[in-house]
């Protein structure tokens, strides 16, 4: 399987939707489709710090990426945030989810960005084993307050 890794474009907004659909039920988390366009206008947007990645399989949008910069005041530096990673069901093991990871990587260094930088569930044992090949796990501990 050859994957290719591209930008979202406009042509790829069904397969997106579906997709990032898929990514909102596997973190069982409730989704609109007025949600769904807000983020996809980001994306779309080059004036919008969100940008986004496509993985591809013969022409059939299989994986995507949400990705953006971050300032870091302690270490005066830019780092990137892989906010989304999502491959479809059907396409995992075909090597899309480290292709957008590598491409993101590319993108990052281009900018002369310090880290690339992403959270996930404790027990998405499927990515994290992935995750674990291609980067360090930090110490940090994430907290959220509610607003």
């Amino acid at each position: 399987m050859a994957i290719e890794i591209r930008p979202l474009s406009e042509q790829d907004r069904s397969g997106w939707e579906r997709l990032y659909e898929g990514y909102a039920q596997f973190y069982k988390v409730v989704q609109t489709p007025e949600m769904r366009a807000r983020v996809w206008g980001w994306i779309m947007d080059p004036a919008h710090e969100v940008g986004g990645l496509a993985a591809l399989d013969a022409g059939r949008l299989v994986g995507l990426a949400h990705y953006r910069p971050f300032p870091r005041p302690l270490s005066a530096t830019t780092g990137g945030f892989l906010d989304d990673l999502f491959v479809d069901p059907q396409a995992r093991g075909s090597g899309a989810a480290s292709a957008l990871i590598a491409q993101l990587k590319r993108l990052g260094q281009e900018r002369g960005w310090s880290v690339i930088r992403w959270i996930t569930a404790e027990d998405n044992d499927r990515a994290r084993a992935l995750y674990d090949r291609v980067a360090e796990r930090t110490r940090w501990v994430t907290y959220d307050i509610k607003l």
